[in-house]
């Protein structure tokens, strides 16, 4: 007996086709949600590197001079989770206004509720010592928890 004689093969493609799409579903994540996170250059700024994380996850790095002064990214989700964590690291160079040259470390945590859709600000407060996201939409998509992280490390080179 031939395994896949002409009277047959109407019988196993479907079987093989739905195996097989089975495999490939299960092989991708599926996908919670997405949201946006832009960034702009301050007028006091230089230069600005920071890496967004979401649940502990690096989701994107922002370089900002003065070529690119503002950047967006896209950040996907997990499935399974409305609430995420946030945690926003790197380093911040301004001019002050007397017009020395400083470097901030940007460091801070956060929390996203629902972020599906959002698109969230990055901004910086307090002389450049306190960073979060904002969604000017919807304030209460974002909650800031004041003080440094502990997931940020201080680069080395």
């Amino acid at each position: 007996m031939r395994f896949f004689s002409p009277s047959s093969l109407p019988r196993t493609a479907l079987p093989i086709c739905g195996a097989v799409l089975t495999a490939l579903l299960c092989a991708t994540p599926a996908l919670a949600g997405e949201f946006t996170v832009t960034d702009g250059k301050a007028d006091a700024e230089i230069s600005e590197v920071s890496r967004i994380y979401i649940d502990g996850a690096l989701a994107g790095t922002i370089r900002l001079d003065d070529r690119t002064p503002e950047k967006t990214i896209h950040v996907t989700t997990p499935a399974g989770r409305v609430e995420h964590t946030y945690t926003l690291c790197g380093e911040i160079t301004i001019r002050t206004p007397e017009g020395r040259v400083e470097t901030h470390e940007v460091n801070s945590d956060g929390t996203l509720h629902n972020p599906d859709h959002h698109h969230f600000y990055a901004l910086g407060s307090n002389n450049f010592t306190e960073f979060f996201l904002h969604d000017p939409e919807d304030p209460e998509a974002a909650e800031h928890h004041p003080g440094q992280s502990n997931v940020c490390a201080m680069p080395v080179s």
